[in-house]
């Protein structure tokens, strides 16, 4: 049975390895500093008493005045899981986080879908790319100011 580690608990520990990198908890998440990211990650992974050694998943949400990275990770040998989350673009204009392809091989085609659909690119990624759509697609479809061209063109009968 896997344990959720307590966001408090776990943002005390964080702190201890990384002075200054956690920015606010509660009983289910860590806010970690954007800057570092990938140095909580790799300490979460290597130390022993973390051990978490699999990256379940990545993903963005888009809060309109900023988007939040939500990480979760799972101690396979400790049966535990964690929430880390990070807070960028607070302007929507080209946000950007480091990669955390380093420290999990399996963030790349994840943190590719993110980019492709949010649009965060990441700081360090081998292969910055689109994955789901082709090179040139205009914007970021999961972005709440995404605009299609159906949005974009109005007749002068839609006027009346």
């Amino acid at each position: 049975m896997i344990i959720p580690w307590e966001g408090k608990q776990l943002a005390k520990e964080i702190e201890e390895f990384l002075p200054d990198s956690v920015l606010e908890s509660n009983d289910t998440d860590v806010w970690v500093a954007t800057r570092s990211i990938d140095k909580v990650c790799k300490i979460l992974r290597d130390e022993p008493i973390f051990g978490f050694d699999l990256l379940s998943a990545v993903t963005a949400v888009d809060y309109i005045d900023h988007f939040e990275m939500v990480y979760h990770l799972t101690s396979l040998k400790n049966s535990r899981n964690a929430v880390l989350k990070s807070r960028c673009g607070w302007e929507r204009k080209d946000p950007e986080v480091p990669s955390v392809t380093s420290v999990w091989r399996g963030a790349e085609l994840q943190e590719r879908e993110v980019w492709d659909l949010m649009g965060i690119k990441f700081i360090g990624h081998p292969n910055h790319k689109r994955i789901m759509l082709w090179e040139g697609f205009p914007g970021h479809p999961l972005r709440k100011d995404f605009v299609t061209y159906d949005q974009s063109v109005v007749s002068v009968d839609d006027k009346t």
